[in-house]
């Protein structure tokens, strides 16, 4: 099956390192030789080596085997930034807290509610209130800004879009981006 897509998504909840361990030993454990392994997480407060060191690494794991590919979609600092997106060109590298303050006062002004973590209907608010083109160009902008820099530097920043991208390629047209 050429098109097919399988997502399993292994929630960690762990440190930067943690998740592309957690990978290799999903690939390992599952025998999988073919195909492409995201591992999607947050600087939040984790050393810098650690939160660069995934990339790092995933580079490293994808050049011993061309098929199989590690790709690294972070976010500096959280994912809320990455939701934020969808609505603003944000560049101040503030806290967490602040992004989500700024997605509570945008979801109130769309008649959502308040936001919150884990929220089942984030990809359908993002989809159809936010502007998922408009995400991907800006997140795209503020990478291309941060040019020859670590992951940690490029504050705030991220590569979900990335993700987003590949994804897009199995959607129904309607979800295209």
């Amino acid at each position: 099956y050429r098109d097919m897509v399988l997502i399993e998504i292994e929630p960690c909840q762990a440190e930067t390192m943690r998740v592309i361990g957690m990978a290799e030993r999903y690939v390992k454990k599952n025998r999988i030789q073919k195909g492409q392994i995201w591992c999607v997480y947050d600087k939040d407060s984790f050393p810098a080596r650690d939160f660069n060191g995934v990339e790092q690494r995933a580079r490293q794991l994808s050049r011993g085997n061309p098929d199989l590919q590690y790709h690294a979609a972070w976010s500096n600092e959280c994912i809320e930034f990455w939701f934020l997106l969808h609505f603003a060109y944000y560049t101040s590298n503030n806290h967490r807290t602040e992004y989500i303050s700024f997605l509570n006062d945008k979801f109130r002004e769309l008649g959502i509610g308040k936001y919150q973590k884990n929220m089942k209907n984030i990809f359908e608010i993002l989809m159809e209130k936010g502007n998922p083109k408009l995400a991907i160009r800006y997140a795209k902008r503020i990478i291309k800004e941060g040019q020859g820099k670590t992951p940690t530097e490029i504050a705030p920043g991220t590569k979900v879009y990335e993700l987003v991208e590949e994804l897009a390629k199995y959607l129904p047209q309607k979800y295209i981006v």
